[in-house]
Formats: structure tokens, sequence, C-alpha cells
């Protein structure tokens, strides 16, 4: 928020209240006051924390404090001269009127709010570039959606620590979705592939568990061009939480770009997904499949369909595994070395694996 329009109200209020005004942030410089010698002067840096810390006004150097603005992590504090029950009384109405002055700011001109609302598509196309010129926001760089979720984090140090990784606001941008989620807006360089986002988003996930000792698992979208796309980024970054959650349950960082097929089965209705099981199978043959079955055609698909690599990583006999392979055959009618055969089973599984899951539809 600007230190002048600070300025503009403690100048209005200087003739109201015959006292010394002023406002400091959290490092204890005096950044607006009635008494304009001292803008730049440090107050105790220390017994500044101290009254930024407390909920409730503080007494500091003959002075009355009082913090405004965010309730959980404020940026600003007012002072007014004396210690008594009236200047108790001024600051606190004046934390008020401050509070209710940045709350108005920040709506109107903070990146940030504007950032939240675009990915959420809270504010009309039309409005978009209109706001963007407004806030000097460059339209011209690629950015991507990275989607932190934290299960059962419902307070702000996870977003403080976020935030420090990225100190730059120019470019990067960290909002609160809710209790759970956050978002990163992150400007990404034509250099920048997805396997560079994806290490980005360890790094951040290696971070929280350093720090917090929570586990994080993270989304990303695709990389855009434009404003407006940033709305399709954000749904494509919760798209990838949500179906690597039913198909990829072992990774905690999953990149819609790298979704494949599963970002098809997942937008599918569950009563075609039924129907395409109960067509590509006898009734109950694929529930009829064994752990140990499904876990040697985990093994087959994960070598390209080679029988002679597939049998040497599961240290079986060829002849065994080939026993194996037409077992599946004769219970399912589908022949994995076919790789026709072979897709259409893969495709089973999964959609098998998404209906066990019991997916909720918004």
């Amino acid at each position: 928020m600007s230190n002048r329009l600070f300025q503009g109200v403690i100048h209005q209020l200087k003739g109201t209240i015959d006292r010394t005004i002023g406002i400091v942030d959290e490092n204890g410089s005096i950044v607006s006051c009635s008494e304009l010698g001292r803008i730049g002067e440090t107050i105790n840096p220390d017994l500044v924390a101290h009254a930024f810390e407390a909920s409730e006004t503080s007494i500091i150097s003959g002075c009355v404090f009082k913090t405004f603005g965010n309730p959980i992590h404020p940026e600003y504090a007012v002072f007014i001269d004396g210690t008594d029950e009236l200047a108790t009384k001024y600051v606190e109405i004046t934390a008020v009127a401050l509070t209710n002055l940045k709350q108005f700011f920040d709506e109107k001109y903070d990146r940030n709010n504007f950032i939240k609302n675009v990915i959420l598509d809270n504010i009309l196309p039309g409005d978009i570039y209109l706001k963007a010129r407004e806030l000097r926001f460059n339209n011209d760089v690629s950015r991507s959606v990275v989607l932190i979720r934290i299960p059962g984090q419902t307070d702000a140090v996870a977003y403080d620590v976020i935030q420090n990784l990225f100190p730059d606001k120019t470019k990067d941008f960290i909002v609160n979705i809710n209790e759970t989620d956050i978002a990163l807006i992150k400007e990404v360089k034509s250099s920048i592939e997805s396997k560079d986002l994806e290490k980005l988003a360890r790094s951040i996930a290696d971070t929280l568990s350093t720090d917090l000792y929570v586990h994080a698992f993270i989304g990303i979208g695709s990389t855009v061009s434009g404003i407006k796309e940033l709305a399709r980024s954000f749904k494509e970054a919760q798209v990838a939480l949500e179906v690597g959650k039913f198909f990829d349950t072992e990774k905690a960082i999953v990149s819609y770009d790298s979704l494949g097929i599963a970002r098809l089965i997942y937008q599918l209705p569950t009563t075609l997904c039924e129907m395409f099981l109960h067509e590509v199978f006898k009734r109950g043959s694929i529930d009829s499949l064994d752990p140990e079955t499904l876990f040697t055609i985990q093994k087959f698909f994960e070598n390209n369909l080679n029988v002679s690599e597939t049998s040497r990583k599961l240290f079986v006999h060829r002849n065994t595994l080939v026993y194996r392979l037409e077992k599946i055959k004769k219970l399912t009618g589908l022949d994995l070395r076919e790789f026709d055969d072979a897709i259409v089973f893969k495709v089973a599984l999964m959609v098998k694996k998404y209906l066990d899951a019991n997916p909720i539809k918004y």
C-alpha cells in the first residue's frame, strides 16, 4: 500500500487529534508521521516486534501502538503519543479506520487479489485487461499455476514459507485459495520445461516437509500465455491433484501434461465406465485376477510388453511368464502380448481403479 496514502490520512487526523500520530512497518521504521521529520526514523525493532505479536494495544517509548490490516499477519502498526486512556481510544479508532482503508485499497489495487479473482473466474473477461493495465500487470509473459495442497493445514505458516521461496512479488504470486490450498502463479521462461516445474514443485514439497513437517500434494497446470488463460491452468492443476488421487496414489507431485489417458477417464461419467468394463470383460473376470497376476501385468506393461525382460525382472522362467499370460487370456479373452489387447486391458485396469475409488463429481 502507498505510504503517501497513509500520510494523507495522518495529515487529516492531525487537526482532530492534537498528538503525534505515526505508522511503522514490521521492521520498526516510521513510514508516515504527523511530524514529517520523523519519517524514516527507526523505533526499537525488538519492542516493535513484540507489538506486532500482541493482539491488544502495546506501550512503547511513551506511545500506544496498535497493529492493523491482516489480522493473521499484520504489516503495519499505528502509534499515538501518550499512555493515557484517551491515547488508547485514539489509537484503536485510528487502527479501525486504517484497516478499512487498507482493505479497500487492496481490493482495488492489490495484484494478488486481482490474480486470485482471475484464476477463480470471479472477474468478467472484458474487465481483465482493463484491470491489468491499471495495475501495470505484464500480460506478455508465460505463466503456470502450481497448486499446493496441505491436508489439515489451517494456519498461515505454510503461506509464509512459500512466500519466502518466491520473494519477487512482481513476477511470482502466492495466493491463499482456502484453508488447505495455496496457489503459486509462476512466471515461466521459454527455456523452462515441464520437468523443470516438477523439480521446482519438489523443492517446495521438501521445504514444507523440512520446515513444518507436513506432507504436501502438488498439482501443476499447463504453461499458458495471457492473463485470461490462468483460470484454465488453475483448473488443470486441480484436475492433476484429483486424478493423481485416483491413479497415482504414490505420487505427491502430478503434472497435468503427464496425466495422459487418465485425465480422459476422470472426465467420463461413471455409468459409461461401468458399461465399458462390462463390454470388454466377461462378467466378474477382471475381479478374478489375484494380486500376483495383477503384479505380473504391471511389470509386463512397465517393460513394454517384452516377455524376456519381464521374466528377468520378476526372477521367473520365461515359460512361467508365458503360462501366466495364457491364463490371463483364458480368463479375460485378451492376449497382452498383442498391442491392441494390451491397450484395452491397460485402460480397463485404470477404469476399474477409478470406479473402486468411488469418485464424487461436482
